[in-house]
């Protein structure tokens, strides 16, 4: 008790010091100017320590009511973070204005410990109530802060640690503070890296909220950075004039605060107007378009989209209104809308014929909850296909979650759909995980190369889909869902199904209706899709020269539209603002060869693979080949394919990986599917 009582007296002692002999700490001047507040401004004395005072439940609820936007802004966010930092001994944490604690996530162990010392909902952590600490002096400071143990005005708290950064509202004004308290006593730069990007986080979602009925007005200098965490976001009514903007816009356009950019015409700030941005935007499939700074040589890349508020509240769709329903036409007629306000992917056009009517037919059938299958080539485009689905239903509002089945392990495809409780195995998160099925509670579930989904797992995705109840792994509790489901396969289901190796109940399940999409040698839209891709790939720059826009239309695209995309991307890059030419095309050229590889129909009938003459021992001789087990047409069209880039890549299985952008575990067991022999290197 003793010893007790003799640090805190040290700990008094070290600061009356430093505030009264006017002592600096350098590096640490805003904690120096915090304990002088305490002591001048609030009278508080670090010897008669004081708990943070409690809000009574009462009082809080008009607290909660008043920054409902700001809590729900930042919830999802607040847990996405708690699980990035991993630390059991950790909460994150969300005050209002006045310090007020009004959300709070963390382990119900250090939630327990902590609640005695104030670190709870409705206690307030001003600096008036509790000292110096990092929510409290964030909000005098207004600026991101790191308060560290023996940083903290009174004895009681020098157990933690505090980092908290200011989150702004779309005015400008300080909203909220976020901040992470815990018991580490390491530096917390990082700490606030990852504040910062929250916070930026939730103010983008709070422009979003508060002004549903504006444009929303993307821009970066560089178009890689439009709809990421460091765009500029402004918010613009039909006359042009700017509502509000984010932290990244002001700092992008040189100027300092709200007050400088709010009610400025777009013409003001670019060299262009709102229906012009909107035009352009809309012309190039919601990808970014070049414009230039008002009076300034200033390059951006920008994007204008319609109001979110145009689209109807969907979710109210999927429920017909007492009395009466809504019928399929309806509901296309009303989600157009909400397809308008969202950016296309790159990839995203359908003026083929036969994929044009495939989109029409499965946005007619989805709004009646009828699942689709997809049936096309590795690359063919099915996600983008299976997005624009999404957009055009009626859970358009909610989220697109696409999982990959044949890219995740075996041992993880189940915690993955299902999600797991806490502690539900070895190496699982300490607070569990949400899987992908609840994820798209509201919205759609994208299941890619459902084939590859093993035996096991397929009955309890059946079971899911008849009862739309899930159960996370390692506990009885079940949540109810509703979502849309769009499978796809490259493979010919039924032919799995007789073979034993896919149950014949889950496909009839899945198939409601199933749609073959077409290759992209076999599409009509082709040059469409190429100059769409060349404008994602190259920022709006891209140029083809007539030869080179002539060798991508013939060439054959063994690995379709993903292909495509990075050998856009390849020239683009070596052409560097120039028009791409023949010679910026050299992943076209196979060992010298023809641009143009020879049609599929003109390849050697699917034979045992043949290693090259590299691969052969030296002084030994090949072994005779095994005969090749019997492969349906598809299965022995995907090898003709696989087979073909293979020596285009001189059997570089990496290289072969990125062209069909997947991984090579995910390549190696395709090849051993399709029975190509080859070496893990």
């Amino acid at each position: 008790m003793t010893l007790v009582l003799q640090g805190h007296d040290r700990h008094a002692d070290r600061i009356l010091d430093v505030v009264r002999n006017g002592l600096q700490d350098p590096g640490n001047e805003v904690v120096t100017r915090s304990w002088m507040r305490c002591l001048n401004e609030y009278q508080l004395h670090p010897e008669h320590p004081r708990e943070p005072a409690i809000i009574s439940s009462a009082a809080m609820q008009s607290r909660f009511e008043r920054q409902a936007d700001v809590i729900e802004c930042a919830r999802y966010e607040m847990t996405t973070l708690y699980q990035q930092l991993g630390d059991a001994e950790s909460a994150v944490v969300l005050t209002d204005t006045d310090g007020a604690i009004v959300h709070m996530v963390s382990s119900p162990e250090f939630a327990a410990e902590s609640a005695p010392l104030g670190l709870r909902v409705g206690a307030v952590w001003s600096e008036r109530e509790a000292g110096t600490n990092g929510m409290g002096t964030c909000l005098a400071s207004a600026s991101p802060v790191s308060i560290r143990r023996e940083d903290h005005f009174f004895s009681q708290f020098t157990g933690l640690t505090c980092s908290a950064v200011p989150v702004f509202d779309p005015s400008g004004e300080i909203a909220a503070v976020l901040d992470v308290t815990s018991r580490s006593s390491l530096m917390q730069q990082h700490l606030l890296v990852l504040l910062g990007m929250t916070a930026r986080m939730i103010e983008n979602r709070l422009i979003d909220r508060r002004f549903s009925n504006a444009h929303p007005l993307h821009f970066h200098s560089r178009p890689e950075f439009v709809y990421t965490l460091h765009e500029g976001k402004l918010a613009v009514d039909g006359d042009g004039r700017v509502l509000a903007a984010n932290r990244s816009a002001l700092f992008q356009l040189g100027l300092q605060s709200m007050d400088e950019v709010r009610s400025r015409r777009i013409e003001d700030l670019f060299q262009t107007s709102l229906e012009d941005m909107l035009q352009r935007s809309s012309s190039s499939s919601f990808h970014p378009v070049v414009t230039y700074r008002t009076n300034a040589a200033l390059r951006f890349f920008a994007v204008a989209r319609r109001p979110a508020s145009d689209a109807a509240p969907l979710r109210a769709l999927s429920t017909p209104a007492a009395g009466g329903g809504v019928s399929a036409s309806s509901l296309a007629g009303r989600s157009a809308a909400a397809r308008a306000a969202r950016p296309a992917p790159a990839g995203a056009t359908f003026k083929d014929v036969r994929l044009a009517a495939h989109l029409e037919t499965a946005r007619r059938v989805i709004t009646r909850q009828t699942p689709v299958l997809l049936r096309g080539e590795t690359g063919s485009g099915k996600e983008v296909f299976a997005r624009a689905v999404h957009d055009g239903s009626p859970h358009a509002h909610g989220n697109f979650v696409a999982v990959n089945c044949a890219s995740l392990p075996e041992t993880l495809i189940e915690s993955e759909l299902f999600g797991y409780r806490a502690g539900a195995f070895t190496g699982a998160q300490r607070t569990g995980r949400r899987g992908k099925i609840l994820q798209a509670d509201g919205g759609t579930l994208f299941l890619d190369e459902i084939a590859d989904m093993p035996l096991e797992l397929q009955a309890r995705l059946l079971r899911v889909l008849d009862e739309r109840q899930v159960t996370p792994l390692g506990t009885e509790e079940t949540h109810p869902v509703d979502f849309q489901l769009i499978s796809a396969s490259h493979g010919h289901l039924p032919d799995l199904v007789r073979e034993g190796r896919f149950r014949e109940d889950l496909y009839y399940r899945l198939a409601g209706i199933e749609l073959t999409l077409p290759p992209l040698r076999e599409r009509s839209d082709k040059r469409e899709l190429i100059h769409g891709l060349l404008a994602s790939e190259s920022g709006g720059d891209g140029v083809l020269s007539p030869e080179a826009e002539r060798l991508l239309l013939e060439y054959a695209w063994p690995g379709n539209i993903r292909q495509l995309r990075h050998v856009l991307r390849s020239a683009a890059a070596l052409a560097d603002g120039k028009p791409i030419g023949r010679e910026h095309l050299p992943s076209l050229f196979a060992d010298g060869g023809p641009a143009v590889p020879r049609p599929q129909a003109a390849l050697p009938p699917a034979g045992p693979a043949v290693l090259p003459a590299e691969a052969v021992a030296d002084g030994g001789e090949a072994p005779e080949p095994a005969p090749l087990p019997k492969l349906n047409p598809i299965q022995a069209n995907e090898r003709q394919v696989l087979l073909q880039m293979l020596e285009q890549h001189r059997w570089n299985v990496s290289n072969v990986a990125k062209a069909l952008d997947v991984s090579r575990n995910t390549l190696y067991r395709k090849l051993h599917k399709l029975h190509i022999e080859i070496s893990h290197p």
